[in-house]
């Protein structure tokens, strides 16, 4: 019975990572005095949506003031294939916990803080290709000025100030990786 807690453990945190499909991974909410109450736009694991429906016609305009490239998510090649990834190691986690192998658990963990990371990393590109490579006839140009929010944290971007941090889908992300390790420590133990 103790090693069946270990693969109910793990079962779930593989499961709980479907829930970046239910909640954003990460947020950006930009304050500025047009803006008091912020608008924010929602990065998920599929799709990129705003607190409100024209948050990112309205980022859109504003981008369009100072040269970034529109947000068109349709074009994100990733909101089309992490879906298959969350899918493919949510199934890979159900096979390893049927096969209740410690070692598959950890595995499982560390391709996931890998994938995680990863995430982050072309996220990060994402923001410094918006933010750097601007139009040279746009409206608004500052010499030297450049718009890439924070990855985590806040920064002003001239009258704006960009606050970005994860969400509640980092949260269940991070829950399934510490479930599998934790899966993994409680089926050693009982060895």
């Amino acid at each position: 019975m103790k090693t069946g807690k270990s693969r109910i453990l793990f079962l779930f945190g593989a499961l709980i990572l479907l829930l970046v499909f239910a909640f954003p991974l990460w947020s950006i909410t930009l304050y500025a005095p047009q803006y008091p109450d912020g608008i924010t736009m929602y990065i998920w694991v599929n799709k990129i949506s705003g607190s409100t429906e024209s948050v990112i016609q309205n980022i859109n305009i504003l981008n369009h003031y100072i040269g970034m490239k529109y947000i068109e998510p349709d074009t994100i090649p990733e909101l089309r294939y992490f879906p298959y990834v969350v899918i493919g190691m949510t199934v890979a986690g159900i096979v390893i916990a049927i096969v209740n192998n410690k070692w598959g658990y950890l595995g499982w963990a560390v391709v996931l803080v890998i994938l995680g990371a990863l995430g982050i990393y072309d996220f990060y590109l994402w923001t410094y290709d918006y933010g750097h490579n601007l139009d040279p006839t746009a409206p608004i140009k500052i010499p030297g000025m450049v718009y890439q929010p924070p990855i985590f944290g806040q920064k002003m971007l001239l009258n704006f100030d960009a606050r970005s941090y994860p969400h509640w889908g980092s949260f269940f992300l991070g829950l399934s990786v510490l479930t599998g390790i934790a899966a993994f420590v409680l089926k050693t133990k009982n060895r």
